[in-house]
């Protein structure tokens, strides 16, 4: 499995995605300072991926401290949190590691700093199962012979190990399906060419590339049966932010009646969130837009907007896939069943059976979820 980050002898590594596909190239940070300019620089990127390194990186920058207080560890929390605005998993990991910090924060300090290790560690194989379960209930919605489009890199190098949109793909293949993918470039930064193909090669899945501007074409054609996405956020009623250029590809499937799926974990829902006009969306360097590996290719002086992604509105989207299974429209009414029965598991419930999400029940205690088949 591809290591995008670890833990290692008390510092943090990771696999450098902006130098993929041409070198493999593992950095090692011993600074949390570090370690968030990596997350800003793309030396690490998606949303899981994201919250697995600002958890570790959290643990990494308590090691450094001489006496466990509230302000030097609210310090590095905002570090990472002004690292990348868009990923809701990077707060919802900086949470985490808040909650293990307030119970730990009377113990001695060496007793804290191995609280946080542990917790971190937690969020990091925790990652890898979900994306395993996800892959799993996402495959299940697929038939025997599939062609699947994909956008940007949702495959191990945005999470911690296996994919979300890439984890469906690797599921369905473990399942004996037969599946092709269409990769898009995925402007700027070319993630969808750099990344996912690289990944799925090591894979042994051949995929197809294809520039942003070929999809709506393959779609006519009738080369394409589904479309299936990662997400950075989604808020409670559904819409969901994930790379640029996916709203595009969301609007062009409902145009072709294309099934769209977005594969995220729940740690990806911002249940305060109420719609995508609340999500915050990244604007990033122009130079990403004006050059490609470092090379002009736009005259100089000419005006860019780069946001990093964009929001596709609820109503494009076909259902969306999480460790705990699939949900479907009404999206409000399935989000807010799983937030419901998300409280009930952080908070006890009587023991009946709770249900998450159609045709999906979990009981207390219960961390693995059935989906519908």
């Amino acid at each position: 499995m591809i290591r995008t980050v670890e833990w290692h002898n008390g510092a943090v590594v990771l696999l450098d995605q902006r130098l993929l596909p041409w070198r493999e190239v593992y950095r090692v940070y011993r600074s949390h300072s570090a370690l968030a300019r990596a997350i800003r620089q793309m030396v690490v990127r998606g949303a899981p991926a994201i919250g697995v390194t600002a958890a570790y990186g959290i643990a990494l920058g308590m090691q450094r401290v001489r006496r466990a207080t509230d302000l030097a560890f609210e310090r590095i929390c905002n570090t990472f949190a002004h690292s990348r605005p868009t990923a809701v998993n990077l707060f919802w990991a900086i949470e985490r590691m808040r909650q293990v910090y307030n119970e730990a924060r009377d113990q001695p300090l060496d007793e804290v700093k191995k609280r946080l290790i542990a917790e971190a560690r937690a969020i990091h194989r925790e990652d890898i199962a979900t994306n395993h379960a996800i892959g799993m209930h996402g495959a299940r919605l697929l038939p025997e012979r599939v062609r699947i489009l994909t956008h940007c890199n949702a495959g191990a190098l945005a999470t911690a190990g296996y994919g979300t949109a890439l984890g469906v793909v690797r599921a369905a293949k473990e399942l004996g399906k037969t599946v092709h993918v269409f990769a898009t470039e995925t402007r700027p930064f070319l993630q969808g060419a750099r990344l996912t193909c690289w990944e799925l090669l090591r894979d042994g899945i051949t995929p197809t590339l294809i520039t942003d501007s070929m999809a709506g074409e393959l779609m006519r054609r009738g080369d394409v049966d589904c479309v299936i996405v990662g997400a950075d956020r989604i808020a409670a009623n559904g819409d969901v932010a994930n790379k640029i250029g996916t709203y595009s590809l969301a609007v062009l499937a409902k145009a072709h009646r294309l099934p769209f799926y977005v594969a995220a974990p729940t740690s990806t829902v911002d249940f305060r969130c109420a719609s995508g006009a609340e999500i915050p969306i990244e604007q990033r360097s122009p130079e990403e837009v004006t050059h490609i590996a470092g090379r002009r290719v736009a005259p100089a002086g000419t005006e860019v907007v780069n946001p990093a992604f964009d929001v596709t509105p609820q109503s494009y989207v076909t259902a969306i896939v999480t460790e705990h299974g699939v949900l479907r429209p009404p999206l409000r009414s399935a989000i807010g069943a799983l937030s419901r029965a998300r409280s009930l598991r952080l908070y006890g419930d009587s023991g009946h059976g709770i249900r998450t999400t159609e045709g999906a029940t979990t009981t207390r205690g219960q961390r693995k979820v059935t989906g519908r088949r």
